[in-house]
């Protein structure tokens, strides 16, 4: 089970410094495989760039000669990492939010109001018994109008994940289906006709997005807190982590 603000910043791009604008020095540390990403205010009087190596931010500082760059972590005399705080708030929040807006505008299966305070987007597998826990845990907000329920099916553990979740997508209303096979404990499917070539490009669409957000199993839940900022649950959340992404019974 995993819940924490989102960090992936190899999965979405994000605009990096032209390299001709930066000093030699730091230019060395771009070729070590470092990409620099914005110019950044920094402690101590030392010119700073933020960037990110192999999904981690990376904090740079010039020395006051211009000939030497230095990466690494900044801390104050009280023991405070002060790059830390930094790549949350110039990276990991704002990616965090360009993430959300793309898991948004995925073709979902969509329960209760759309209007609703808080909106949840979930990763599902028909075959997950735990992603059935979910829906059923989270009903009470969804019929009560305070929570929007966004599933995107993929197939990851059955065989018969895909079948079924291109039959509940080619029904007429997915949201109905999708809410008589969970009550039904998986008994109650649409025919399964094939997979249509539209079925077929959303399911690996949710397939690919699910990777993209770092996600190895299901469900997968993400939602904004109240600092907009992207939060994952992986697995079944406990009653915290519910009230949190949910809000209050």
């Amino acid at each position: 089970m995993l819940h924490r603000c989102l960090a992936l910043l190899s999965t979405f791009p994000l605009l990096a410094f032209a390299s001709d604008s930066l000093p030699p020095a730091v230019q060395q540390v771009e070729k070590q495989g470092v990409e620099i990403i914005k110019e950044v205010k920094s402690e101590g009087g030392l010119r700073s760039w933020i960037g990110k190596y192999q999904g981690v931010g990376v904090n740079v500082w010039l020395t006051p000669d211009g000939k030497h760059a230095i990466s690494g972590y900044m801390y104050d005399e009280k023991g405070n990492n002060l790059s830390e705080a930094l790549f949350k708030q110039e990276l990991y929040i704002p990616q965090g939010r360009q993430l959300w807006e793309k898991l948004t505008s995925a073709k979902s299966i969509k329960e209760g109001n759309p209007t609703a305070p808080r909106k949840i987007v979930v990763f599902a597998d028909p075959f997950c018994p735990y992603c059935k826990q979910f829906w059923a845990a989270a009903q009470p907000w969804v019929t009560s109008g305070k929570v929007e329920l966004n599933t995107l099916l993929v197939a990851v553990i059955n065989p018969k994940s895909g079948p079924y979740a291109s039959a509940i997508l080619n029904a007429k209303d997915p949201a109905k289906a999708w809410r008589e096979y969970e009550l039904s404990n998986g008994q109650k499917i649409p025919t399964v006709a094939g997979t249509s070539k539209e079925t077929f490009g959303i399911l690996q669409y949710n397939q690919q997005l699910m990777d993209e957000m770092g996600a190895a199993a299901t469900p997968a839940i993400y939602y904004m807190n109240d600092n907009r900022e992207l939060q994952q649950v992986v697995g079944m959340p406990d009653e915290k982590q519910l009230e949190a992404m949910l809000g209050p019974k």
